[in-house]
């Protein structure tokens, strides 16, 4: 039955035969035997069928949140059972919106000293493009906003304050002030994450506060980009502080606060509710415990 509901998942996430088999490493004619068998045992058609995949039946998207929960159950009682034996292994998927991706060392480095069989893989994505893996399964936890969008039903753990700030080239309109408005910087050349990006939405919404449109030149979804655009004079950037100093500029960049409204928004790691958590998701949130004290000191 686990292995069914595993393959049923798949279906759900992938919305095709073909790739869910190759995801769990099985043949197209043995994923749909065992979604057939799944279907006979609960006695309800799970899938629309026709030449492809045509979405779940209403009872499908019932027994979905079912696969979900069981899944994730027995994922958990297996990694508890796995480091009774051989203590903390094993593998954390982390998504992180693209302004929070400096801060992910911040909790790998000491996790990995203090758990060194465990690895990681990072992968840089939207705020709602995280709460969509989490519920799916596919990661384990995420960093990103705490405010603005709900998060649904999620356990969160507050790390840092963005405060936003003009990322601008020395010598370049505005580099030389103190402070600067939204309504000023938005009268000059930009480069700005894209539209899709939660911290996009935020910085339009400040501008609209102002009276001002974003109207960017250059969009990416990629900070490194944006950055790299900002050193050649041309273009000026808005980025949390912490995020701009990640960088290491030197005397080339000016960092300068943005005030009318002057505003910080709270970003944090974001693991699916669960108890008991999995040990792995519960030492990462111990981890992102210690970082947000030290954030506070």
């Amino acid at each position: 039955m686990i292995d069914k509901l595993e393959f049923f998942l798949a279906l759900a996430r992938e919305r095709h035969f073909g790739r869910a088999a190759e995801e769990c490493g099985v043949t197209q004619p043995t994923l749909s035997a065992a979604i057939r068998q799944l279907e006979d045992q609960l006695g309800v058609m799970l899938v629309n069928r026709g030449s492809r995949f045509q979405g779940l039946t209403p009872e499908g998207q019932r027994v979905l949140e079912w696969a979900r929960r069981i899944v994730g159950d027995t994922r958990t009682m297996r990694e508890e059972m796995r480091a009774a034996r051989k203590g903390l292994s094993g593998h954390i998927r982390l998504a992180a919106i693209p302004t929070t991706l400096a801060m992910v060392p911040m909790i790998t480095a000491p996790f990995q000293e203090k758990h060194p069989d465990v690895t990681f893989s990072v992968l840089s994505t939207t705020s709602l493009q995280i709460l969509a893996l989490l519920e799916n399964l596919e990661i384990d936890a995420g960093l990103t906003y705490l405010e603005n969008e709900p998060l649904g039903r999620v356990t969160s753990v507050p790390l840092q304050m963005e405060q936003y700030h003009l990322v601008t080239a020395a010598g370049a309109p505005l580099a030389d002030r103190e402070s600067v408005t939204w309504k000023e910087v938005s009268n000059i050349r930009l480069c700005l994450l894209t539209a899709d990006m939660q911290n996009r939405r935020i910085i339009n919404q400040h501008f609209a506060e102002a009276g001002a449109v974003a109207s960017p030149t250059l969009e990416s979804n990629s900070m490194i980009v944006l950055f790299s655009h900002v050193r050649t004079g041309r273009w000026a950037s808005i980025m949390p502080y912490n995020v701009a100093k990640s960088f290491g500029f030197h005397e080339d960049i000016r960092m300068i606060p943005i005030v009318e409204p002057d505003v910080r928004h709270t970003v944090g790691l974001v693991a699916t509710y669960r108890e008991p958590f999995t040990p792995l998701v519960s030492a990462l949130l111990h981890e992102a415990r210690i970082l947000a004290e030290r954030n506070a000191a």
